[in-house]
């Protein structure tokens, strides 16, 4: 019996029909769960929602606490072990907003919301697409890795150009600029991702020309990584249609039972 629950509740089986059900309406309750954060006020159809969605997080929750042995493989021990795995204390903290465990005094930081938010760290377990992505960073890492130590480079040196070529004080308009390297950080960011929301501008000549640079570069730097995780999730969904595809194959009628 628990080995069946497992079975259904583990995601990713596709050929199973009741496991890929429960993904599907487990994605539901989650997308169910998130709808209310998109509002600033409180509507009684959204209790509704939580107390509804909550509650089958936590039946969830106890249906991998006691099938925990046949994931881990640990034994007894799966059973103590298992409420201090990651994906454990995400479930429990995404509940425990719904449970009104947290009294009114957090609610004063927002705490209970920003809460609710890790629901959507629940999307990876039943994504396939998701759990892709993942395996495709973890595969890359190495060069991704690279890619932003020469970004924090670069921003970090023309934010120190930037900070130090630039009147702290725009002579012109008499307003603040660069008044702290922060600033200058915060500019030389959205500049090296080609954002430009232009509340910061250069106003000397090398201030531009370090500007013009820095636009330059950052489409390159952004590039890089862009190619690495498009042509390796090609291949990794190249891997696993062809897994499926041996899979699915019928056994032809020389090969042995």
């Amino acid at each position: 019996m628990r080995k069946r629950i497992y079975e259904i509740i583990e995601p990713g089986i596709r050929r199973d029909k009741a496991s890929r059900a429960y993904d599907i309406f487990m994605l539901i309750a989650i997308t169910a769960s998130i709808i209310p954060l998109m509002f600033a006020e409180e509507y009684p159809v959204f209790r509704v929602i939580e107390q509804i969605t909550v509650t089958f997080f936590i039946i969830d929750y106890l249906l991998r606490w006691i099938t925990a042995d046949f994931r881990s493989g640990k034994g007894g021990w799966s059973f103590v072990l298992y409420p201090v795995t990651g994906w454990a204390i995400i479930d429990l903290l995404s509940i425990l907003p719904g449970l009104s465990l947290l009294g009114r005094g957090f609610k004063i930081f927002r705490v209970t919301r920003l809460l609710r938010l890790l629901r959507i760290f629940k999307f990876i377990r039943y994504s396939d697409k998701i759990q892709v992505l993942g395996r495709v960073i973890r595969k890359e890492k190495n060069v991704l890795l690279s890619v932003l130590v020469i970004a924090v480079f670069y921003v970090f040196l023309t934010a120190l150009i930037m900070f130090n070529a630039e009147p702290h004080i725009n002579p012109e308009t008499g307003v603040a600029t660069f008044e702290t390297f922060f600033d200058a950080l915060y500019w030389a960011t959205v500049t090296l991702t080609t954002v430009g929301y232009g509340d910061l501008c250069p106003v000397t000549e090398i201030g531009r020309f370090v500007s013009m640079l820095s636009s330059l570069f950052g489409v390159a730097i952004i590039a890089l990584p862009s190619g690495v995780i498009t042509a390796s999730y090609l291949d990794e969904l190249r891997s696993r249609k062809k897994g499926r595809g041996d899979k699915e194959k019928p056994l032809s009628q020389d090969q042995p039972e």
